[in-house]
């Protein structure tokens, strides 16, 4: 089964005169803040509801990341990376800490229709519907590492460099991260699903 380098659900524009956004924010503005809020919050959620499956663990989880978000924007810093690469380094931690010591697995044959209604998905077919429900399945067996480097890179449709800097990790080690993720992602696929490589 072939991985495109196309996001599998709809990309969000960076916003609007960010910069001064973020610097009313850090100066302790709420409703700057809240414009950031409006603007990043479906895209915090979205990454997290992959990671964990459950839409209310979700809601939660989202929630958390901005209102830590708040309380710690006086000490953010515009190190030249995104304001989102901020934001999907919490939630990332987000998960981490809340996940730690136990593994969501997902019935594929389980899951609710809203799973892919609230990601945004486009179900262009059946069979389309079915092939991203097979990937998204395989790529939670993946470590965590290498499911955040293919959900920002082909879900959240991130740059490497922003990858990198939400991961804190060099451009080059999320590049060799993201080539090794899909190498195993395709054992997985062609292992499980039967599927055949054609290169």
């Amino acid at each position: 089964m072939a991985i495109s380098n196309r996001p599998l659900f709809i990309s969000f524009p960076m916003l609007d005169g960010e910069a001064k956004l973020v610097e009313s924010a850090v100066r302790g503005k709420a409703s700057a803040f809240g414009l950031l809020y409006d603007h990043y919050q479906p895209k915090i959620y979205r990454f997290i509801l992959i990671k964990i499956g459950r839409r209310e663990d979700a809601e939660d989880l989202t929630h958390q990341v901005f209102l830590n978000a708040w309380q710690s924007i006086s000490n953010y810093k515009d190190l030249g990376f995104p304001f989102s690469s901020w934001l999907y380094r919490i939630a990332r931690n987000q998960v981490i800490d809340k996940y730690r010591t136990k593994k969501r697995e997902i019935d594929i044959e389980k899951v609710e229709a809203e799973y892919f209604s609230d990601l945004g998905l486009n179900e262009e077919s059946i069979e389309g519907k079915i092939r991203i429900e097979l990937v998204m399945e395989a790529v939670k067996t993946l470590k965590q590492d290498y499911q955040d480097v293919l959900i920002m890179r082909f879900v959240e449709d991130l740059s490497i460099k922003e990858v990198a800097a939400t991961i804190e990790k060099t451009e080059g080690a999320v590049k060799l991260m993201q080539h090794r993720a899909v190498k195993e992602l395709k054992k997985i696929l062609e292992k499980k699903h039967g599927t055949n490589r054609t290169s």
